[in-house]
């Protein structure tokens, strides 16, 4: 078995999942399918210990064999991030255009600031000192909220608008600018790359404002096909053609392809929809939104079920799961301060939700994007107390991830129920 026929299995197994848990556990899908697939890799890795199973050991084996980092970066990022911009509400974004743009630029860069000098410091008061450059790295793969995660639960709870536009509309833009720090940094690390100005200047104008721009042209040529094309399976093979040869390109010229994935969804989902729909009828590009979202849903169940099984691929030990559980409050604190801060100077001239600030801060979870990160540090090249960096830092990562999706993934729906009351009150006094 090759890993694409273990993908294929995977997949019949996260629709499994999907439709026992509306019967049986009746959880958020996302969180279920992360929860079983963890609960299925521990059962494997338990198995492949007591009892030496074969099969379990050659599952493992061939999970090992799929590079993540490349699946994901390289391959159904641009499907996701395309699908869900799809859903984003331009009216609403421009209208949060302030807010979210600080929390992108602003939060993303301080909180990765943040991590790297409290995991610095308590990674040396634990006796497990790690460079501080190592540390600032982690930082900047771990602050970058996930638009894969964010948007499967944020989407299911029906948030009011004002918070899920920020939610959704940060961390969809919010992995472009991380990327870019994480890269910069990476290239101080490993390659001695000195980290002036100038170089982060141009590394971001090329990376980011070349994606938007790269989406832009993408969202033009695709707008002028789709309401020109009076074949409806044309019209999806076009929407087809953007996250995979569009994604590809972007990669290859390297500039952000998760940038202009977004900027192209956001326009098409609601320039070329609404224009397609009047001239063509509504069925036809009703039939293009049903598709995006299945495939939305499906790529969704598929990824984290292969995020949860990665853990049957990590050397654990009880030292490393213990120092992903310390990171959590770290990263949480820096996800606090560096949403908080900036809501103390909106709130000057906005009202909005109370609770905002906490549903940003407890709802800003973490998923593929940087456990792929993380993936992407070289392995077997820098040892820390006999323990290679690239498994430090893809388990603690893990860890944090895993924390994110379910504990902060089943606990964040009162919070967003508050803040339904609190609009449906504010509604009714007016």
């Amino acid at each position: 078995m090759n890993a694409w026929y273990l993908i294929c299995f995977l997949s019949a197994l996260a629709v499994f999942i999907a439709f026992t848990n509306q019967y049986i556990l009746k959880m958020q899908t996302t969180i279920a399918i992360t929860t079983g697939s963890v609960v299925i890799s521990l059962l494997l890795i338990l198995a492949v210990k007591m009892l030496g199973d074969e099969t379990a050991l050659f599952i493992t084996q061939v999970v090992a064999g799929i590079d993540f980092n490349q699946l994901l970066l390289k391959g159904m990022l641009g499907f996701l991030l395309f699908a869900g911009a799809l859903e984003i509400d331009l009216a609403a974004l421009k209208r949060q255009r302030w807010e979210i743009t600080i929390l992108v630029l602003f939060s993303t860069l301080v909180s990765t600031f943040i991590v790297g000098y409290l995991s610095f410091y308590l990674f040396a008061l634990l006796n497990f000192p790690v460079p501080f450059i190592y540390c600032l790295l982690f930082g900047a793969l771990i602050s970058p909220t996930d638009p894969i995660a964010v948007l499967a639960i944020i989407k299911q709870m029906s948030a009011p608008q004002g918070i899920s536009i920020q939610v959704e509309g940060e961390s969809l833009f919010n992995d472009g600018v991380g990327l870019v720090i994480f890269t910069t940094i990476f290239a101080v690390a490993f390659y001695g790359t000195e980290a002036n100005f100038q170089e982060i200047a141009e590394l971001f104008l090329v990376d980011a404002i070349g994606g938007i721009v790269f989406g832009l042209v993408i969202a033009v040529v695709g707008h002028f096909v789709i309401i020109n094309c009076k074949d409806i399976n044309t019209r999806l093979l076009v929407t087809l053609t953007i996250p995979s040869a569009g994604f590809a390109l972007a990669n290859i010229w390297e500039i952000s392809g998760a940038l202009a994935m977004v900027t192209s969804g956001i326009l098409l989902g609601n320039i070329t929809r609404a224009k397609a729909s009047k001239r063509r009828g509504p069925d036809g590009t009703r039939y293009v939104k049903d598709f995006w979202h299945a495939t939305d849903s499906f790529l969704n169940a598929l990824l984290f079920l292969i995020i949860g099984m990665l853990i049957v691929t990590m050397p654990l030990s009880w030292e490393l799961i213990g120092l992903g559980l310390v990171m959590v409050p770290v990263v949480l604190l820096a996800r606090f301060i560096s949403v908080g801060t900036p809501y103390r100077v909106f709130k000057r001239y906005r009202q909005y939700d109370k609770h905002s600030v906490k549903i940003l801060t407890w709802g800003g979870l973490r998923g593929g994007l940087a456990l792929a990160m993380a993936a992407a540090i070289p392995a077997n090249q820098i040892k820390i107390e006999g323990l290679d960096l690239h498994d430090i830092m893809v388990i603690i990562t893990y860890v944090v991830v895993i924390f994110s999706i379910i504990v902060q993934g089943l606990t964040i729906s009162p919070l967003i129920q508050k803040s339904i009351k609190a609009a449906e009150e504010k509604a009714k006094q007016r």
